[in-house]
């Protein structure tokens, strides 16, 4: 059963940091780009953040360049996503996801990325308030 979990959500100051963790089940993260989305209420669902476990390239949405830092496990089959200098507006529920990208890198801010997934977690919620 393929599976994905986040953790590491919470309540964070405006200026603070939060690490996510995914955990991979059910499939290896070879051959795939996984990454994170989030939504914020009312907004469309949008790419954060992703990396090609195969040749470890990254891609980041402009609005967050230079805070989130994305990285893989492969032997513990999890990706981290570390978000430093946390702003009021990075409010939202992360989304990890993952696609089978047979070793090509996978932006998940383009486009239709969201359609293109292949597995999803539930989401887990931060929320930057002070």
């Amino acid at each position: 059963q393929v599976q994905l979990v986040e953790s590491g959500g919470g309540l964070v100051q405006p200026g603070g940091s939060l690490r996510l963790s995914c955990a991979a089940s059910g499939f290896t993260l070879d051959y795939y780009a996984i990454g994170w989305f989030r939504q914020a209420p009312g907004k469309e669902r949008e790419g954060v953040s992703s990396i090609s476990a195969t040749d470890g390239s990254t891609y980041y949405a402009d609005s967050v360049k230079g805070r989130f830092t994305i990285s893989s496990d492969n032997a513990k089959n999890t990706v981290y996503l570390q978000m430093n200098s946390l702003k009021l507006e990075d409010t939202a529920v992360y989304y990890c996801a993952a696609v089978r990208s047979y070793g090509i890198a996978f932006d998940f801010t383009g486009w239709g990325s969201v359609g293109a997934m292949d597995y999803w977690g539930k989401g887990t919620l931060v929320t930057v308030s002070s």
